[in-house]
């Protein structure tokens, strides 16, 4: 009774259905029994079917990984092995490429630097040569070099030679190699063979200036000296004349006196009031107009 309720179109859709299924079973069947066959007598059809299955999406969940042989395995195995060691050459190559980057960046850093450092050690030395080229001193000393230079090496060597030791660097340095060479072989071979080791130990060209300058003041300052200790002073001249017979100092003041009235007055002046009466009075019986000219010089300078 219920079934003849039932409307006629549910009762076309159930039969379709059934229908359906009626057909698509044994088809479904045949072909899982054909799978199930060809997987259990043919592992090469297996392991394509599993590797095939494998590389879909969502199927490759469902399905194990194929069986391998054993030198599969250890083929696999060393692929895998293979594959991690690369992976890790790859990380190296990476972490030394970095490396590398930061080390080339560190020497343009330094490179960058030193030759802003160069930059700035050559503009202070063509400072300095401008300063000692400006300088009238080492215009000088140049000029001298050059006028040396056209001179007949063997004409120069000689007066080079005279020069102070510090003076002879400071003008053999300010001239070029070919002349210099050419006054050197001139030279004293023991004095050229010192003034080669002055020149390869030469400091600039400022300091040896200020050396060649000490040097003949210490010499100057040496020469007079040397005259001072070659003189009498005026106490020594004193103690001489009053330690002489009067006769004997007034004969040497006359003689002094016709070369050089002033030392004679020097001398006059120096001796102590007795001894200067007692020569005078030799002076006035031996020549009594000079006496009298000494006598009003030693009163007009009193």
């Amino acid at each position: 009774m219920a079934r003849k309720d039932m409307p006629l179109d549910q009762e076309e859709s159930s039969g379709g259905l059934e229908k359906s299924l009626l057909f698509l079973i044994p088809i479904m069947f045949t072909i899982v029994l054909v799978g199930v066959l060809l997987t259990l007598f043919n592992i090469d059809f297996r392991n394509s079917a599993m590797n095939l299955g494998n590389k879909i999406p969502i199927v490759k969940d469902w399905i194990p990984g194929p069986e391998l042989t054993p030198e599969e395995a250890a083929a696999q195995d060393k692929e895998d092995s293979t594959a991690k060691e690369l992976e890790a050459l790859k990380q190296q190559l990476a972490e030394r490429e970095q490396e590398l980057e930061e080390m080339t960046s560190q020497k343009n850093s330094q490179e960058t630097k030193a030759a802003e450092l160069q930059a700035q050690l050559d503009a202070a030395q063509n400072e300095a040569a401008a300063e000692e080229t400006e300088d009238p001193y080492f215009q000088q000393i140049s000029d001298l070099a050059k006028m040396y230079a056209g001179m007949s090496p063997s004409k120069a060597a000689p007066i080079i030679e005279s020069l102070m030791k510090e003076e002879m660097v400071l003008i053999l340095g300010a001239m070029k190699n070919d002349p210099r060479a050419a006054i050197l072989e001139k030279m004293n071979p023991q004095t050229a063979a010192d003034a080669t080791m002055l020149l390869k130990d030469a400091k600039p060209a400022r300091d040896q200036a200020i050396a060649a300058l000490q040097s003949r003041l210490a010499k100057e300052e040496q020469d007079v000296s040397d005259s001072q200790r070659s003189s009498l002073d005026q106490n020594e001249l004193s103690q001489t004349f009053s330690r002489m017979a009067p006769k004997s100092a007034a004969e040497l003041l006359i003689q002094t006196y016709k070369i050089t009235p002033d030392k004679a007055i020097t001398i006059l002046k120096s001796v102590d009031d007795a001894a200067r009466a007692k020569i005078l009075d030799e002076l006035s019986g031996a020549e009594p107009e000079m006496a009298a000219r000494i006598l009003n010089r030693l009163m007009g300078a009193q």
